[in-house]
């Protein structure tokens, strides 16, 4: 008998191996070593951590353009004084943050996606406020996606450490303080009701009173992605974030996820989202196709181990641009 043919591979090349089929990007990898902001030092190392875990290689494979354009410029904290006990090192935050969204414009006037690489969380006072700036020129608005153990909506008032990594969501909300909020000076740069936070579980007295005040009316715990499930919050989060917006930026600090997954983050707290929870969460955001920007922030590798922390970012970074399953 005659063989018989084998039936076509119908998957694309990139399906076969098991990477995505959503529109190439031209990204653009923005490095911010920025450790002002906290407590703990190490994170000024997280952009390394993550580029030697293979972020451009990995994001290349998915078929994406990638143009990694090193760091931007930071203050080393030895060399500084910090000023105010309520908000430590402010004014060297704000100059960091001012070039970052600089950079952040470019990236997007050049239509490229920026990929933010940190550094303390207090740099998505810049990059989102580059976002920001280059919308409002269009007369369009963002969302944000806050995806996050903390609220980090503390100002100088109301922080009872006066690290300014707990303070980025007030300054863009404007409640404070303003030379972290009035970038570009216009505050506030995002909406309230664009503005959803995932996965907090670490929330003092204070910050629920600027939750309140702020008028942020999507806040999802743990709790509520323990009872209804990620896929469920993701997909009302981003609804919100879309909701008349341009699209949204997500801000992912890797402390949202458990200390068993990942363990060098800057301020560790239990109970967070596991491995796959993380991944879908990032699988969602791709196959809603709105991503304007993204950034990865808090890879603390001097407590990490073997870089781990690093390669999970790496990895969720991939989801969040594209990598499937099958």
């Amino acid at each position: 008998m005659p063989d018989t043919p084998e039936p076509p591979n119908l998957l694309t090349p990139a399906a076969a191996s098991g990477t995505q089929a959503l529109p190439t990007r031209h990204i653009r990898v923005i490095g911010v070593p920025l450790d002002m902001g906290a407590s703990r030092r190490g994170v000024d190392m997280g952009p390394s951590a993550m580029r030697v875990a293979g972020l451009e290689a990995r994001l290349e494979a998915l078929g994406h353009q990638v143009a990694d354009c090193g760091n931007i410029r930071v203050e080393i904290a030895e060399t500084q004084t910090w000023g105010s006990d309520n908000a430590r090192y402010l004014s060297q935050i704000a100059e960091t943050c001012t070039r970052t969204a600089d950079a952040v414009v470019k990236t997007l006037e050049d239509g490229m996606t920026p990929l933010l690489l940190g550094g303390d969380h207090s740099l998505a006072a810049g990059s989102i406020s580059g976002v920001s700036r280059f919308y409002r020129r269009q007369n369009q608005k963002i969302g944000v996606v806050w995806i996050d153990a903390h609220s980090d909506i503390n100002t100088p008032e109301t922080s009872p450490s006066g690290n300014v990594h707990g303070m980025p969501l007030a300054a863009l909300l404007g409640l404070g303080p303003e030379l972290l909020g009035n970038i570009y000076g216009y505050a506030p740069k995002i909406d309230p009701e664009n503005t959803v936070l995932v996965g907090v579980r670490d929330i003092d007295a204070a910050e629920r009173a600027n939750i309140r005040r702020a008028g942020i009316a999507e806040v999802y715990t743990m709790r509520d992605i323990d009872e209804r499930g990620m896929r469920s919050v993701m997909e009302d989060a981003l609804r919100a974030a879309g909701r008349g917006t341009a699209g949204y930026h997500v801000s992912l600090d890797m402390d949202w996820i458990d200390p068993e997954d990942a363990p060098g983050v800057g301020t560790p707290v239990r109970g967070g989202a596991t491995y796959r929870e993380a991944h879908l969460a990032m699988e969602i955001i791709a196959d809603h196709g709105r991503l304007l920007s993204f950034e990865i922030v808090e890879v603390n590798p001097v407590i990490d181990e073997h870089n781990r922390t690093a390669d999970l970012a790496v990895q969720l970074a991939c989801s969040a641009f594209g990598k499937k399953i099958l």
